[in-house]
Parts: C-alpha cells; structure tokens; sequence
C-alpha cells in the first residue's frame, strides 16, 4: 500500500509494521471532523487564490458526498491504510482525480490531526454540559423532595450532625456546577485553531487562518505553529475534567451503596438498576453504583496514560502523540455511558425517611447542640464544648442518651444547664435553628434551591 509519505523510501511497510503503524482502527471515528476541517480548508485556498472557484466546488462537493456515505454505511474503511486522513484523501482522490491531490497545500497530517481532535472534544465537550445539566435537574428535583427529611451527616464516616437529605444532594449539585465551570474554561483552550501550522513551521503559502478559523468557528488560532502540532495539552486538561467528574460520580456511588446496605437501609435502589447472586437469592446488589465508581479508575488510567506519553516529548511531532487518541475516546465514552445511566437510577430510589431519622438519635449528633446552648448562656465555647463532651462521656457510662438524662444530672456538670436545654438538642430543632445560608435548615435549603433553579434557566 503506496503512503502518502512513500515517494523517498526504496521499500514498502511489511504488513506487520503497517498495522502496528495503524491508527485508521481508532481514528476513524474522527471521519466527521477530518472532512468538514478540510472542506473549510479548501474553501480558504480558494479565496486566496491557491484553488480555483471551480477546483473548490469539485472539492466541496465530492467531500459532502463521502461523508454522506461514511454516514449512510456505504463506504468500507480499509484498514491497511494509515489513518483516517490516508483514507479520506484516497477516497477524494478516487473521486475526482488529481484535483483531489491539491487539498493537501499548506497543510501537514501534523496540523490535520490537532484540528480534528479539537473540534472532536468540542463537539464532546458540549454534549458532557447537556449531561450535567440533566443530572443537576435531577439532583435539584430529589433535593426540593426532601427538604425536611433529616439524616445524619458525617465526618470520618462517623455520625456527626444532623441535616437534611436535601442538603446532602446540594454538595453534589455544587460539586456537578465547579464541573460544568471547569469544562466551560477548557472549551476556550479547547476552541484555538492549529490549521496552517504545517509539519512544524506553516509554509510558503499566502493562507488566511482566521478565514479557516471563522469557517469552522474557532475563536482563534494557535500563534506559534511548533506548538500547534505538538501541543495536547487541551487533551490533557480535557481529561482531567473527566475524572474530576468521575471522582464526583464514584463519591455519590459510593454513598449509595452504603445507604442501601442492611447497615444503613437510608434508601432502596429500584429493581431495574441492582442485580442479583447466582447462588444467593436474597442478595440485591447495587451493581450499576459499582460500576460507575469502578470506571472512574479507568478514567483516571486515561489521564496519566497521556500524562506519560507526553511528559519528554521534545518539539514538535513525535508519533507517540498518535497514543492520545485511544485513551481520549475511551474517557469520554465512558463518561457518558455513566453520566446518562446515574440520573436514571437516582430518579427510581426509594428514600427511607423513618430510618434516616432514626439513625439521628444514636451516636450524640445533638452535642455540638449541647455546647452551643451553654454558648447561648454566655459560657465560652472551649468550655461548653468540655461539658457537652462530659455529658456525653456520662450517657455512655449510664446508658443513655444526651435527651434521656435528667436536669439534675445535667446541673451536677454545669449549673447554667436549664429545662430549655432539651428543646435546644431536639433533632428537628437543631436542623431548624441551622439558617445560615449554606446550611441544612429548610428555608436556607430552599433559598439555594432558587438560586440553582435560576442557575438551570441559565445553562440548560
């Protein structure tokens, strides 16, 4: 098979060595973006006078049709080709002949490849925010559900205070909102136009790369053309959004599968997202739960993958950036695959509000409670929070809890202790008297949950 590099080598490839070569397996996926970039790019050959207006046409035109036949399932990829750029020129050429062999001036498979993969994550990047905001949707919509529905909250994984189910989901909801800024902030890295560049240092040619920029709506173009080609950084930093969204999802995951344990019991998982055991016919696993937070280490290998590849690269082109393809592709569709299937599963659970609420009277989560009405009382906080944890070390002793001990108990550790004290570290109150904005108590609650409804009317 002749190569588009072939004409100063003496032999051909050994089939062995051109499959290894080979990226037309992975990259063809790239068809779309290889066809549009170059019909942009004959376009402005021609109003630079390098192609004429008919030479254009016939270009145009040919280009348009094999795309609708890649699309339409017409056209065979033939494999023994180096990439999809190889394919689609041979496929140009076949059609119209040596005019097709002109598409080429001013440009390099080097800058071909960049624009391609570019406008790939582009497209990639738009539809990961449609998925964010869906997944926020729903998120807000279980969150306006349960903003009375009081849980323990917890650090070290130990019961800690008490606040609502609703302020649970908000932290994910902020956390999916930072996601969807940080890939907003990429696009604009993302959306810089490597064409013209050449191999490494553009050519003789009078190109117009804002005219290519504007065709194929790029906001600019790379300004040095040795980092245009062997820059992908973009693919880099693309990446570690992914699996800064992946962290998110596998946390929530996680959380998940702890709550639907006969541990927990807090929520139940819908039959249409768990499984069952071959052997165990009582067993109810959260399979999808484990499989989006397994995947995120597979996301992760993506990253340091390219971390690695490109981390002594000298300038400019090497062929170990073909390596940037595989893992780039594999992130997003893996990405999407969890980002569509979690809304799904979180719109069937089932909540147990009664054993939420249950798990708040073990484990002193009214403490801190305790030591803020001594605080109310004028005591400093350093001691209030020395009697509170002496009232607290006295129900483990008794057994009993911080609501089950009597006045007198608590006066024999602090005389400022009143009957008030008990409606101060009821449970309910506690989450009530918590308004501060960012804080579990209903109305705070509900005022983040205007401030992200008008967030949704903004991006969705």
């Amino acid at each position: 098979m002749k190569q588009l590099w072939g004409s100063g080598f003496s032999k051909a490839l050994n089939k062995s060595t051109n499959d290894f070569n080979s990226s037309l397996r992975f990259d063809k996926r790239l068809y779309k973006y290889d066809i549009t970039g170059s019909i942009a790019h004959a376009a402005m050959l021609s109003a630079q006078g390098i192609l004429t207006k008919e030479e254009n046409e016939l270009i145009a035109n040919a280009l348009k049709q094999i795309l609708s036949d890649i699309e339409d399932g017409n056209v065979n990829f033939d494999f023994d080709l180096e990439d999809i750029h190889t394919f689609v020129e041979k496929l140009l050429t076949e059609r119209i002949g040596d005019t097709g062999k002109k598409l080429h001036t001013a440009r390099s498979r080097n800058d071909q490849v960049a624009l391609d993969v570019r406008m790939y994550v582009k497209d990639e990047l738009e539809n990961l925010l449609k998925q964010l905001v869906s997944l926020i949707k729903v998120l807000l919509s279980l969150a306006k559900e349960h903003t009375t529905t009081i849980m323990p909250g917890y650090t070290h994984l130990q019961r800690a205070q008490p606040i609502t189910f609703a302020h649970h989901l908000g932290a994910y909801i902020e956390m999916f909102k930072r996601d969807y800024e940080r890939i907003t902030d990429t696009f604009k890295r993302v959306n810089i136009l490597p064409l013209g560049a050449g191999a490494l240092a553009t050519g003789p040619h009078n190109i117009n790369r804002y005219k290519t920029a504007e065709l194929l709506g790029f906001d600019d173009i790379c300004l040095n053309s040795l980092d245009a080609v062997s820059d992908r950084d973009f693919v880099i930093e693309t990446l570690s959004d992914l699996s800064m969204i992946m962290m998110h999802t596998s946390r929530f995951c996680e959380e998940i599968i702890l709550w639907a344990s006969k541990e927990f019991q807090f929520v139940k998982i819908d039959d249409g997202y768990a499984t069952g055991s071959s052997l165990m016919p009582q067993k109810k696993n959260p399979d999808i739960a484990e499989l989006i937070r397994g995947k995120t280490g597979r996301v992760y290998g993506s990253l340091v993958s390219l971390l690695t590849t490109m981390k002594s690269l000298p300038l400019a082109y090497n062929k170990d950036m073909q390596e940037d393809k595989e893992p780039l592709f594999d992130a997003f569709d893996t990405v999407k695959m969890c980002l569509s299937i979690l809304p799904e599963m979180l719109e069937t659970i089932t909540v147990n509000k009664d054993k939420m609420l249950k798990a708040c009277s073990e484990g002193f989560l009214n403490a801190t409670d305790l030591a803020d009405y001594l605080v109310k009382k004028g005591l400093p906080f350093r001691d209030a929070h020395e009697a509170s944890g002496k009232a607290v070390r006295y129900c483990i002793e008794n057994d009993k809890t911080l609501d089950t001990m009597n006045l007198s108990e608590y006066k024999k550790i602090n005389g400022l202790f009143e009957d008030d004290l008990y409606a101060a570290i009821d449970i309910k109150n506690s989450v009530k008297s918590r308004k501060v904005i960012g804080g579990p108590a209903k109305e705070a609650v509900e005022k983040v949950i205007l401030i992200n409804e008008e967030w949704i009317k903004q991006h969705g």
